[in-house]
């Protein structure tokens, strides 16, 4: 193998390391089809057939895969274990509503209020939904109900009626902010500050802001932490597949090196084919042997092309 190769591969990853966007290069886009194809049946096989062979020669065992993340330290003061209660009722999205259930929904709605006032939460849910059954395109009954879930410290039921939510209206900012808290209230981080930024950027609200600078820094550090970790993993693909590179030149080094003898062998055999034939012929050996014994008996051999090829006399 050209070392010269090697020392030039090393030093691609020796850049790498000082700049991980190195890999995202437009140039580099082969290296990276490369990485993304290292599944290839023939590389994987030389690869895993030489590095057995190597192990094996140098008494080493393969090690076992390391963990590739440590575990993320996150405060999670607040966040509870997720409801796993039966989906809520969202109503029938194909009912035909009529002026008169719009009203009777508004009625069930202030009830709903009035109950949230005295601190009768699951009566409130019941009110909401029974106004939803009655005008279930009608928005703020979904975030109305998902507020009450959120009191009430079931975050996955008030997720699910915040996404009803913006199937019906993807510009409500109420929205986004319920559907925050409930993703706070179960440690997702990165969604809570997701859905805070967009609330707050369709009807600011200083709860919301408030909110949002308490869930922005730990999703900012599950962000850093992820991107760590894909660094060292693209980092980790490079190596393998410069590894695999390097067995399979080797190998092919090796195949072409038994393929030259091979070959050699090859030519030398086809090169003397007629003078092994010919000493192998018992006509020629006593000819020769007579001819040895008694040189004026050539002669007696002349006619005999064979033999005469065979002492020298005719090419």
């Amino acid at each position: 193998m050209d070392p010269k190769k090697i020392n030039e591969l090393q030093a691609l990853v020796d850049l790498y390391r000082q700049d991980p966007t190195l890999l995202r290069a437009k140039q580099l886009s082969f290296l990276r089809d490369s990485i993304d194809s290292m599944g290839d049946t023939v590389l994987c096989s030389v690869k895993h057939a030489s590095a057995k062979k190597t192990l094996k020669e140098q008494g080493k065992q393969p090690e076992a895969a390391e963990s590739e993340e440590s575990d993320l330290e996150i405060e999670d003061e607040g966040v509870i274990e997720p409801d796993l209660d039966d989906p809520q009722e969202m109503g029938d999205e194909y009912l035909e509503i009529t002026n008169e259930m719009i009203d009777q929904a508004n009625e069930k709605r202030e009830h709903a209020f009035a109950a949230l006032d005295e601190g009768e939460l699951q009566k409130a849910i019941d009110l909401f939904t029974d106004a939803i059954r009655l005008n279930p395109q009608f928005t703020l009954l979904y975030v109305n109900r998902a507020s009450v879930f959120v009191k009430l410290q079931k975050p996955n039921a008030a997720i699910r009626d915040c996404d009803r939510a913006c199937e019906l209206n993807p510009n409500s900012a109420q929205t986004y902010k319920w559907r925050g808290q409930a993703h706070m209230l179960l440690g997702h981080w990165e969604e809570a500050a997701q859905d805070f930024t967009l609330s707050c950027q369709l009807e600011y609200d200083e709860d919301t802001n408030a909110m949002l600078k308490n869930a922005q820094p730990r999703a900012e550090k599950i962000v850093n932490h992820r991107q760590k970790y894909e660094r060292k993993r693209e980092l980790k693909a490079l190596h393998e597949m410069l590894e695999r590179v390097k067995l399979a030149l080797e190998e092919q080094e090796r195949t072409q090196e038994e393929e030259s003898t091979w070959q050699w062998m090859i030519r030398i055999w086809w090169k003397y084919f007629d003078f092994f034939t010919t000493i192998l012929d018992p006509r020629i050996i006593i000819a020769w042997a007579d001819v040895t014994w008694n040189p004026d008996n050539i002669y007696k051999y002349r006619s005999n092309r064979k033999f005469m090829k065979f002492i020298g006399q005719y090419d």
